[in-house]
């Protein structure tokens, strides 16, 4: 009997032991996320700004069809990621009132719908800036090390996987639109400017103890059913000069990642990339089961995305996985899931 019990103690505590030595080398503990509307879960709806998406349908597929703020029919990127690497399937936002440090642990969102690199792209919608968003990981570094305790805290933010997703509101929302920037200059200098800011932004995560970092590149922007309308008269499907810029900047992004790779001791960063995927989404979406990339579900899928895509538009399609896009600016839920799992067997395999 002395045997067998000491038989049950012993393989009880290799158990412990070995769920222990799993819990504390887990390779991506938590998903943190900072960024625009591709990745915004709700830190919109707490400011006092136009560019909101906390009502229907909005959200009318995510888990018990609430609105949440993000951008989307339902679920983002950073939802299928974590769900990916067996973490939780979505991920909160950061001002959200209805969660609190425990609900963080595992993952956060600081992104806001709207902003970009450039602090005037933030100020055009009166939305978030990047450099504020940093101020809040800063905030949650101390709320998490008062939760868990330092060593456990460090552990998290050190083996945490940091996902960014920004830079098209920087061209589309302010260059192409306003003159200051483009006045000031060139659309080459303007996209160094913005790389510029990328590599400070890199840096000061670095110096905050994050090590494995997505830096997230630009979709195909001239392809998005807003871009296709403001320019209908030119007779383009898509406005390849804007495809051009993106795919440029991509390249600028990929150079800033091989040059951190080099100098940075122990750092991982990527590239991910959704332009090229994306891209044939847009360009043959029968081959992925969509119908349709032109247009959006929302509304007449040409110009509606935030309030002029509401409930009470009575154009708003009525199954959402047929489209790629949910409203004019924005992918559907599927396109986001097709669009994460790409980048979770690509260039995010390495952090399994």
């Amino acid at each position: 009997m002395e045997k067998m019990a000491f038989k049950s103690v012993y393989w009880f505590l290799l158990i412990h032991f070995l769920l222990q030595i799993c819990r504390v080398h887990a390779k991506v503990p938590a998903i943190i996320v900072f960024g625009d509307s591709s990745v915004d879960a709700g830190n919109n709806n707490q400011i006092s700004t136009v560019l909101k998406s906390d009502f229907p349908p909005y959200g009318r597929d995510f888990y018990g069809g609430q609105p949440t703020g993000r951008f989307s029919n339902g679920r983002i990127p950073p939802d299928f990621i974590s769900e990916a690497f067996g973490i939780k399937p979505s991920i909160p936002a950061f001002l959200d009132p209805s969660y609190n440090i425990k609900d963080f642990a595992t993952g956060v969102c600081f992104a806001s719908a709207g902003t970009g690199y450039d602090n005037v792209t933030s100020d055009v919608l009166s939305v978030i800036p990047l450099w504020k968003e940093l101020e809040y990981f800063k905030q949650y570094q101390q709320d998490l090390r008062t939760y868990l305790g330092d060593d456990e805290a460090n552990e998290i933010l050190g083996e945490a996987l940091y996902l960014t997703s920004i830079g098209t509101n920087d061209f589309l929302e302010n260059y192409y639109v306003f003159s200051e920037r483009s006045s000031e200059y060139s659309i080459e200098e303007y996209q160094n400017f913005l790389v510029s800011i990328a590599e400070n932004f890199i840096t000061e995560l670095y110096l905050l103890g994050a090590r494995k970092i997505s830096l997230g590149g630009l979709p195909p922007m001239g392809c998005l059913p807003l871009e296709r309308t403001k320019h209908l008269l030119s007779g383009s499907d898509c406005i390849e000069s804007y495809n051009d810029v993106a795919r440029s900047f991509n390249n600028k992004l990929q150079e800033l990642v091989g040059r951190f790779n080099e100098q940075l001791v122990g750092i991982q960063l990527v590239l991910s990339n959704p332009y090229y995927i994306l891209s044939n989404i847009i360009q043959s979406p029968e081959s992925f089961g969509f119908e349709t990339a032109a247009t959006a579900c929302c509304g007449t899928g040409l110009f509606e995305m935030s309030y002029m895509c509401s409930k009470l538009n009575p154009f708003t399609c009525s199954d959402a996985n047929r489209y790629v896009f949910w409203d004019a600016f924005h992918p559907s839920e599927r396109t986001n899931a097709i669009v994460a799992n790409h980048v979770f067997k690509t260039c995010l395999a390495q952090f399994l």
